[in-house]
């Protein structure tokens, strides 16, 4: 059996807030749809399902983020995913230029939970909150061969 991830999906507050901050960090949207009905309530298992959402991809062709916001039933707010807590954690993103990226983060008032750090010169990297609270990875490869991981 062959497996591929297709994508990671993320629920947000408010769809156009977190498409903005992701295309200027340069994903781009696949496409938008806004979904709802018997199909998409067995799919998720949720009566009354009905969302907008959007799919976004990176520049490399590779890793998708599948955006959500619930029109019905009404979006539950969450305490926001710590670093240590088991479950969904974070999205990382390699980026070729971290500065340029927490640049265009604070744009969108994000900054990050404690700095930049370096691993072990292989990594500039940085997690910081994105919208609606998403846990968000930047790195940048300070060797040759890296990649975020």
């Amino acid at each position: 059996m062959s497996t591929r991830l297709e994508n990671v999906g993320i629920a947000v507050r408010d769809l156009e807030e977190a498409i903005a901050f992701f295309t200027d960090l340069g994903l781009t949207v696949l496409g938008r749809d806004e979904v709802s009905g018997p199909w998409a309530e067995t799919a998720v298992g949720l009566d009354g399902n009905h969302a907008r959402i959007a799919l976004l991809q990176t520049a490399d062709g590779h890793g998708r983020i599948e955006l959500f916001e619930y029109l019905h039933p009404t979006a539950l707010e969450t305490a926001p995913t710590q670093p240590h807590e088991i479950g969904m954690h974070r999205i990382a993103l390699s980026v070729d230029d971290l500065d340029a990226a927490l640049e265009i983060a604070a744009r969108h008032g994000c900054h990050p939970l404690r700095g930049v750090a370096d691993y072990q010169g292989v990594y500039r990297l940085t997690y910081l909150r994105g919208p609606s609270g998403i846990l968000v990875m930047l790195a940048q490869a300070t060797q040759a061969g890296g990649g975020a991981g």
